[in-house]
């Protein structure tokens, strides 16, 4: 049996988080199209009779403007070491920046490259990009085209990375899929339809933590950093809360009550110890 970990590194929006659904074939991550939708390691498992891959998913490196922005990115490539494969992600869609650039400077030079969005590419600008990836980013020796949405050249991505694992044990039992806490993936499905529903600043200044669980009665905090944007969050007559509880409880077992506070805590992106508390 092979075993090992891998790590699934790139700049923000190229596709992190739904690779790793499309792996497992099901949902362990938020995702969305705001940048940053990512925050911490996330770590999901897929088991075959003959092999365990322990893929690790994290946060979009970027330049950062906050305290939250330089913890993300020293979270992001804390976990490129001690694995066993590296994959970085490009956007087929974009051009390769400085930004691709200083990812692939801090990979092995064994990464696997993955250029990613290709239902949405023309094949041409797909071609185009690999050269692009090969011949401008550092670290890669093997380029694969695919389609995290779509499932396309997944296949064979996963055979890939699992051929390049050593021998070994199976380090999670065969049931388990991710490793999240269940209080701290309802903390993100609430961020995850505030992500969708909201704007400019407020996605970056939302944070959700489960305070309070006591089966089927779940509570969970929405922190804010202005209280314009605690306006925003609850919307007309709790309208947005409202539409936010009901999706999140669509996703959770039957017989979930779900209650959802908003709390203003300002600059809390810029404050060490309100980054500790929330486990940035």
């Amino acid at each position: 049996m092979k075993s090992g970990f891998v790590t699934l590194v790139g700049r923000p929006n190229v596709g992190k988080s739904t690779l790793l659904n499309q792996i497992l074939g099901q949902k362990v991550t938020i995702v969305s199209d705001k940048p940053q939708t990512t925050r911490t390691q996330v770590r999901g498992v897929l088991t075959r009779p003959d092999a365990q891959v322990v893929f690790v998913d994290t946060p979009g490196i970027h330049k950062p403007r906050t305290l939250l922005g330089e913890r993300l990115n020293e979270t992001a490539t804390g976990s490129i070491g001690d694995v066993d494969v590296v994959c970085l992600l490009v956007d087929a869609t974009a051009p390769i920046g400085r930004g691709d650039q200083w990812v692939a400077e801090r990979v092995p030079s064994d990464a696997i490259v993955v250029v990613n969005k290709t239902d949405v590419a023309a094949p041409h600008d797909v071609l185009a990009q690999l050269r692009a990836a090969a011949e401008q980013l550092a670290g890669g020796d093997e380029y694969f085209p695919v389609s995290a949405r779509t499932g396309e050249g997944v296949p064979e991505l996963v055979e890939t990375i699992i051929s390049r694992l050593p021998d070994g044990p199976a380090y999670y039992p065969d049931d388990m899929v991710t490793d999240v806490p269940e209080a701290f993936w309802v903390a993100e499905l609430v961020r995850e339809q505030l992500l969708a529903v909201t704007r400019d600043e407020v996605p970056h200044s939302v944070a959700t933590r489960v305070t309070e669980w006591d089966w089927p009665r779940i509570r969970c905090e929405i922190l804010v950093e202005r209280d314009s944007q605690k306006g925003i969050v609850i919307g007309k007559k709790g309208a947005v809360l409202k539409a936010v509880g009901i999706a999140v409880r669509s996703q959770l077992p039957p017989g979930a009550y779900l209650e959802l506070f908003v709390k203003v805590d300002k600059d809390w992106q810029r404050r060490p110890k309100a980054l500790e508390r929330l486990g940035y």
